[in-house]
């Protein structure tokens, strides 16, 4: 890979670094609001579920526009998108508007989430095309874990809206570097087949050092196009409905303490908002280093049984951390633990999207497991609300949720290994 591949790869790890610290905003700020606001349980979960809600919407719709316009367009503009919710989001003066601009701010995400897995992938060769993902997709968690350091010094010296301010200058930063970094995939470009095509690969393939090539591939009518009707036909519908089913159903434990964390570590320890940050910045550690490690053992071990393994120990130790713990220290390596086997089953899941669906349809299928699967993660903070507001226990609430990872683990037996081969020179 040229260095130019390797920035590519590298920015799409720093952009979904800014999704994760986008979306765990609202948790790092949630003891505060609910604080300021008197906001119960209840509506709580409802407001940390908007900007999933947006990402549902934003992963199908934006998702399906990477496949038509271009990854990088589709980037920029999600950028701009996450960059104004944000910006809003801290001029917000009640649950409506606040949860209104966090809708806004999910779609961008969604969207982002979508582009940023198929450019890793294509970016890459196919030799390092497993680890590239594996890195992206630890972004999320290290954004968390950046954020969450940044965090704990914003509350110290203001209240909750820094944090979004901070987090829209940080999405602004970043457009100008994807302008100049990010061109166009050369996948991409060969698949869509635009206006003057060749002189545009070449054009791309020069920056990415690589040689020029004399003339396009011969054009495979036998390929799909990308339209999101595509994926709800054979031979991808039974393999839509499992990634989907999958996704949705690991989303419903893995944002549990994503969410919850802050506000869990306060009412049962009757800690500082600022102190209880600290056990999600370790659980996106441990997030961070598990995804890695998944990443590493992907070129030892079949990537479907990795994956049903990460997604069982994801359901044991959501088990465990809903035993309690006495401590903030002890909390926090459970939460790092937990969030081990929880981001590498995203991980798992992530490569699995991008394993299945052929270069033309990578973005629209990505984004069509993404915003159907995010239906889990809006239901998670809502479903984990209404349980503490009824006086459920933290044992019994963890067990609910716990179950989604299992069911998901389950999902993926039925899951059969795809041959495709990627076009463009340089992903061969």
């Amino acid at each position: 890979m040229s260095p130019l591949q390797i920035v590519a790869v590298a920015l799409t790890v720093v952009l979904n670094g800014l999704d994760g610290f986008d979306v765990l905003s609202i948790s790092f700020a949630s003891p505060d609001i609910s604080k300021a606001w008197s906001v119960d349980k209840a509506a709580l979960g409802r407001l940390l579920s908007m900007e999933l809600i947006g990402m549902m919407v934003g992963s199908v719709v934006l998702g399906g526009l990477a496949d038509k316009l271009g990854r990088r367009p589709t980037i920029l503009a999600c950028l701009t998108i996450m960059a104004t919710g944000m910006a809003m989001a801290a001029r917000s003066h009640g649950l409506t508007d606040l949860s209104l601009w966090r809708l806004f701010t999910g779609v961008g995400i969604g969207g982002m989430l979508a582009a940023t897995n198929a450019a890793a992938a294509e970016f890459s060769n196919l030799k390092r095309r497993g680890l590239s993902l594996s890195l992206m997709a630890i972004g999320f968690p290290l954004g968390g874990v950046i954020g969450g350091q940044a965090v704990g010094h914003l509350l110290k010296g203001g209240d909750w809206r820094q944090i979004f301010v901070f987090g829209a200058i940080a999405t602004a930063s970043l457009v100008p570097l994807v302008w100049v970094f990010m061109p166009e995939t050369v996948t991409f470009l060969a698949q869509k087949r635009p206006t003057d095509a060749l002189d545009k690969i070449n054009r791309v393939l020069t920056r990415l050092g690589h040689r020029a090539v004399a003339a396009l591939p011969a054009p495979d009518p036998a390929k799909p196009t990308a339209k999101l009707t595509d994926l709800l036909k054979p031979p991808y519908l039974v393999l839509s409905i499992i990634l989907v089913s999958g996704y949705f159903a690991h989303m419903v434990s893995f944002y549990f303490l994503i969410k919850w964390a802050p506000k869990i570590a306060v009412d049962a320890l009757r800690v500082a908002p600022g102190l209880a940050a600290s056990v999600l910045t370790w659980a996106n550690l441990g997030g961070a280093v598990g995804g890695g490690i998944f990443g590493l053992l992907t070129a030892r071990f079949g990537l479907r049984g990795l994956t049903i393994a990460t997604l069982l120990g994801s359901s044991a130790m959501i088990a465990v951390y809903g035993l309690g713990q006495t401590s903030l220290a002890q909390m926090s390596l459970v939460a790092a633990a937990t969030q081990f086997f929880a981001n590498a089953g995203v991980v798992g899941l992530y490569s699995l999207a991008a394993r299945t669906y052929p270069p033309e349809l990578r973005s629209t299928g990505t984004g069509l497991m993404i915003g159907l699967g995010r239906g889990g993660a809006a239901v998670s903070p809502i479903l984990v609300g209404w349980l503490l507001q009824h006086r459920f226990s933290l044992t019994h609430t963890a067990l609910a949720v716990a179950a989604g990872s299992l069911v998901a683990a389950g999902i993926l037996t039925f899951l059969r290994p795809v041959s495709w081969r990627d076009s463009g020179a340089a992903n061969t």
